[in-house]
């Protein structure tokens, strides 16, 4: 794709079905790499991060067979995986890199997890510190970032509080304890989403949840089959382009709506968004449902604190929508956003500046003024995929067209991200 080309709408219109989620999706995949016997995950994400778990796990002797949005996974159980023969290699995905690290802290054989040049970049003390203190044998290079050299076996369970909130770091932490003697027990500065709680219990292993979540290492996973629900995070920049462009109304079918992840549509609807959700299940283990997005001005508002931890992947959105917002946006608290794919905050800073818009940065965040008129530009996404989307709703609204450098990322978490952009857009 190279460069996307994003004209303004008058409107969205219409329904549509979303990925299946991405966080779901590698967490299934790996607890069923585990699990003893055959697991079916239908409705699995076909994003370029989930299809790098997949490849790492047939690295690891798993034996997969996928078939459209199906795919099943032949579990070899906890200490069933193979010695890799060359290093695994995540992509551009922290998430199998971090999981993944938590498993093979637990094997009794020597392997190398890798990544692309962005991977590379991004923060691994954050799991090798706990992991070494749990018996791991782990070589990081320079900085604390991958590849990592992992000689596992011989865990033993740790109280671990954990100095920044992230579920990839729970999640590592959690899987590790699956393999070590004894009870882990993390706590969390603020609560994180919960998907790898509910998935270990749905594959048959408890995590209890009193002063911090604690798993107790030995314990049998059994096979599932399991239908991932529609990907919030995707969602979230379908209704914030219905949100802008007046005389919107979408529906979005089957979207995952654990409360975990629903704290941007939380404060979408504080900030005077019209969303109602039809059709809510709670079947286990991630509840779902259809969302109905109506055009509605948004007053805006400042973002920090837990609000942060609980947005973290939607923050470029809002960012985005900061000029069509009544009284601007203001995210601060929000470092983590410069360690992620890209530099979040400089990103989404310098694109909105090409656009016309007014933004001021802090260390920790950024403010975008409201009322606002936007103007098509030449964007850069920086190989980002979040910030590519969040270009792409912004543009939305501006005058002319803009182009969108790099705009191939989406296909890491949203792949036809634009065709459904283009179906739903009326003009």
């Amino acid at each position: 794709m190279g460069c996307a080309v994003v004209w303004p709408a008058r409107r969205l219109r219409g329904q549509t079905t979303l990925p299946g989620d991405k966080s779901i999706s590698h967490r299934y995949a790996i607890l069923a790499a585990l699990a003893e016997g055959t697991s079916r995950l239908e409705h699995f994400s076909q994003c370029m991060d989930c299809q790098s778990t997949l490849q790492c796990l047939a690295g690891l002797g798993i034996a997969i067979e996928q078939t459209g949005e199906t795919v099943a996974l032949s579990g070899r159980g906890l200490h069933g995986l193979r010695e890799p023969q060359q290093p695994l290699d995540a992509g551009n995905s922290g998430t199998t890199l971090r999981l993944l690290a938590g498993v093979l802290a637990g094997q009794a054989f020597t392997s190398v997890l890798t990544g692309d040049a962005s991977l590379r970049r991004r923060p691994m003390g954050r799991i090798v510190t706990p992991l070494r203190q749990m018996g791991a044998h782990i070589e990081a290079s320079p900085g604390d970032v991958a590849p990592l050299r992992i000689r596992g076996g011989n865990l033993t369970g740790i109280d671990y509080r954990l100095p920044v909130a992230s579920a990839q770091v729970k999640s590592c932490l959690l899987l590790a304890g699956l393999f070590a003697r004894g009870t882990t027990r993390i706590v969390e500065p603020v609560r994180t989403r919960d998907h790898t709680e509910r998935a270990l219990r749905h594959f048959g292993v408890p995590v209890t949840n009193g002063e911090g979540l604690a798993i107790t290492g030995g314990q049998a996973l059994r096979p599932v089959r399991l239908h991932i629900p529609g990907d919030l995070s995707s969602a979230l920049f379908l209704v914030g382009a219905a949100l802008l462009l007046p005389d919107s109304e979408l529906q979005l079918r089957d979207v995952g709506l654990n409360p975990t992840r629903t704290a941007a549509l939380a404060w979408f609807v504080q900030a005077g968004a019209r969303i109602e959700i039809r059709a809510c299940s709670e079947s286990e283990p991630e509840p779902r449902g259809d969302l109905v997005v109506r055009a509605g001005r948004l007053r805006g508002g400042r973002i920090t604190g837990a609000q942060v931890a609980a947005m973290i992947d939607e923050l470029p959105l809002l960012a985005a929508l900061g000029p069509y917002t009544e009284e601007g946006i203001e995210i601060r608290d929000a470092t983590e956003l410069r360690v992620k794919e890209s530099d979040r905050i400089e990103a989404m800073a310098d694109n909105l500046r090409r656009m016309g818009a007014r933004v001021e940065v802090y260390p920790d965040g950024l403010a975008v003024g409201g009322r606002q008129p936007l103007r098509g530009a030449h964007v850069d996404s920086r190989g980002d995929h979040r910030i590519a989307m969040a270009c792409a709703v912004a543009a939305l609204g501006a005058r002319g067209e803009t182009a969108i450098e790099g705009a191939e990322c989406v296909a890491v978490s949203f792949p036809g991200f634009f065709e459904t952009l283009e179906q739903l857009a009326e003009r």
